[in-house]
């Protein structure tokens, strides 16, 4: 073998190698931790990464063209502040919208429905340097139509947990 398909090789192998994460790497499309169920827990364990997204609730819904919060999204988000507070994770919250509308104001409303769900959680004492946003506006839907039932599933914040715990 000549040394240019010997690299192309080795660059091949390194991308291969770069794709991989660890079992407990940030997913950040809302699936939280990455890995195996038993990286995440079980649901039967209050402390689990996997109670919080099954029992407690990893996300709330907003209606169209908004970031305020329903009263539903509210109870969730209460509960997502106990178990933060009592668990010790970061967070980075993720602000989606449906695929009505140009990228750049989906971008806009998704980063509007992070911060609100970051200023709630702070709101009910869960600690600021805890808690990212990022926003992906439409480019991470989970249902795909052209119909509310997957505009609805659209229109969300996440909270997906980070990897390390709090020192």
């Amino acid at each position: 073998m000549t040394f240019l398909p010997k690299l192309a090789v080795l660059g091949l192998v390194l991308a291969l190698g770069a794709c991989s994460q660890n079992a407990l790497d940030y997913q950040g499309d809302g699936s939280g931790l990455a890995g195996s169920a038993g990286a995440l827990g079980s649901a039967s364990d209050p402390t689990s990464v996997a109670h919080f997204q099954q029992v407690i609730g990893d996300r709330v819904f907003f209606p169209v063209d908004q970031s305020s919060l329903t009263p539903e999204a509210q109870a969730v988000l209460n509960a997502q502040a106990t178990w933060l507070l009592s668990n010790g994770f970061n967070a980075t919250i993720e602000g989606h919208a449906d695929e009505q509308g140009t990228r750049e104001y989906n971008v806009a409303l998704g980063a509007r429905r992070a911060n609100a769900v970051r200023e709630y959680l702070v709101s009910r004492g869960v600690p600021g340097n805890r808690l990212q946003t990022v926003s992906f506006g439409k480019e991470r839907p989970v249902a795909v139509c052209s119909d509310e039932s997957c505009y609805s599933q659209n229109r969300r914040a996440v909270t997906v947990l980070a990897a390390g715990l709090t020192g």
